[in-house]
């Protein structure tokens, strides 16, 4: 019955994603930034789902439930804090700048290097996020399908693809509207069942108003603030942002929708933390055997509740999913292979629009590497930010606010020591934002489990004094501008 009620939820979202896909009309622009046509409420809508994933409902229980409230709330709260600095401080800008995806910004700012670095590192940043909600659709149907991991991953991937490849940004704003709904009944349905039925039961310590968690390294203040920082300040140069942000009809839509999706942000992913501390009380002594969330279900929730929370789930993994693979597709075709927008006379078809869509499965099959081989969801959301928060922030954001003084030797500068210092710090420190590092950890004495979150801060701080140093040392030459469109020669 529960995968029954499941399957209902995932078929309509997958019908409404194929009929509107009409609308892509054979363009790229359409297929990539819905013609830029877009209204507050789908793009609200696309905002808030993009934020509102797996890892910011599944990862933010696990969290909640073993380190406290701020260790699981960070992910949801961090990426609320993101939308609201990107809707007062860049949306207006970027809508207005009419691009067809992120990297075009580092093009017209800093030249076709920074463009091709700046694309590698998004791409392989959201193939981690993508695994991430791959991860929750693995655990789900394993779990309540019976498949096996292997099988669950591979599940949601067929779904998300078989309307992402069709329809585009047209079919992941129409699906994320109806995505948003199932997620916001969902989790206020799940807080309510909770209260009622076992009360909200907060352990010593672990609460909202518990601030030892922001304030005590013991307590994991710095892990939690380099949550929020990570996700708040890194996830502003999101790929799935932006494209949503691009796709708005007019510049004040982009900037209120933001706020809007801030708010849905914080008000779905908030009732999942407190679920999770009472998690302690409504298990007793049985420790949970799997994910915290899913073993509520299982056992404790009646099964209509457990339908719609498990469609909210799948929802929200379906709707950042599609956003991910559509916005990483387009920058390997646009940003990296460096092809434009043209329309083929013979046939009245767009080559862009093929060569995106033929990019996808292979975008999908490396975020289905990365699902397999670290099978935890909200570790792998603040990591894809992490890196960039540690590359591309500094960049972004003296682009925009220090225009008389960027330089492309400064963004290289930014971009080369921030990361190099970030991926050393990962491999010489034995755990990620708490969890055993199982990717890639070179033993040492140097660095113990007590240095967890310092590297989110150290390597964009030094990241910006590599940028500004650059800045000052080099002149400026002239300003890189936007390709302008040939004019018609005239005859001799």
């Amino acid at each position: 019955m529960i995968i029954l009620g499941v399957a209902i939820g995932v078929v309509l979202v997958l019908a409404v994603g194929l009929a509107v896909a009409r609308k892509v009309d054979g363009d790229s622009t359409n297929f990539l930034v819905a013609g830029r046509a877009l209204g507050l409420p789908l793009v609200a809508a696309g905002l808030m789902g993009q934020a509102v994933d797996s890892n910011a409902t599944l990862g933010n229980t696990d969290l909640s439930a073993g380190f406290g409230f701020w260790a699981g709330a960070s992910l949801p709260l961090g990426l609320g804090l993101c939308l609201l600095l990107t809707g007062i401080f860049f949306a207006k800008k970027m809508n207005a700048m009419g691009l067809l995806s992120l990297p075009d910004f580092y093009k017209i700012k800093y030249g076709r290097g920074v463009e091709i670095t700046s694309s590698i590192l998004m791409i392989f940043s959201f193939c981690i996020l993508l695994a991430g909600n791959l991860v929750a659709g693995g655990f789900l149907f394993e779990r309540f399908l019976g498949t096996s991991y292997t099988a669950g991953v591979l599940i949601i991937v067929g779904v998300v693809l078989a309307y992402t490849i069709t329809g585009g940004m047209f079919s992941d704003a129409y699906t994320a509207f109806i995505q948003v709904i199932i997620t916001v009944i969902g989790s206020a349905a799940l807080l309510v069942w909770v209260a009622v039925t076992y009360g909200i039961t907060v352990p010593e310590g672990m609460g909202p108003f518990d601030l030892g968690q922001l304030g005590d390294p013991a307590q994991g203040a710095v892990v939690n603030w380099a949550t929020l920082i990570a996700l708040g300040i890194g996830d502003i140069v999101a790929i799935d942002f932006m494209q949503r942000i691009f796709s708005a009809k007019t510049p004040e839509i982009a900037r209120r929708a933001c706020f809007v999706g801030a708010a849905g942000t914080a008000l779905v992913g908030i009732p999942y933390a407190l679920v999770a501390l009472s998690s302690g009380a409504i298990f007793g002594d049985t420790p949970a055997d799997g994910p915290v969330l899913f073993v509520l279900l299982e056992q404790y929730a009646p099964a209509g509740l457990t339908i719609m929370v498990l469609s909210a789930i799948v929802a929200a993994s379906c709707s950042t999913a599609n956003g991910v693979i559509l916005g990483t597709a387009a920058v390997a075709v646009r940003n990296i292979a460096g092809r434009e927008q043209q329309h083929d006379e013979r046939t009245g078809k767009d080559p862009l629009l093929r060569r995106v869509r033929l990019t996808m499965p292979f975008v999908v099959g490396v975020a289905i590497l990365f699902a397999l081989r670290v099978p935890q969801t909200g570790i792998l959301l603040t990591l894809a930010f992490d890196l960039m928060l540690a590359g591309l922030v500094v960049p972004f954001v003296l682009g925009h606010w220090w225009p008389t003084r960027i330089t492309t030797a400064a963004a290289a500068a930014a971009i080369t020591v921030g990361l190099v210092v970030r991926l050393a710090l990962f491999v010489l420190t034995p755990t990620i934002y708490g969890v055993d590092n199982t990717l890639l950890h070179i033993p040492n004495d140097v660095f113990g489990p007590g240095f967890d979150g310092w590297p989110t801060f150290i390597a964009p701080a030094l990241s910006l004094a590599a940028f500004v140093g650059a800045a000052l040392l080099r002149p400026r030459k002239a300003p890189v501008t936007a390709p302008q469109p040939a004019t018609a020669a005239e005859p001799a």
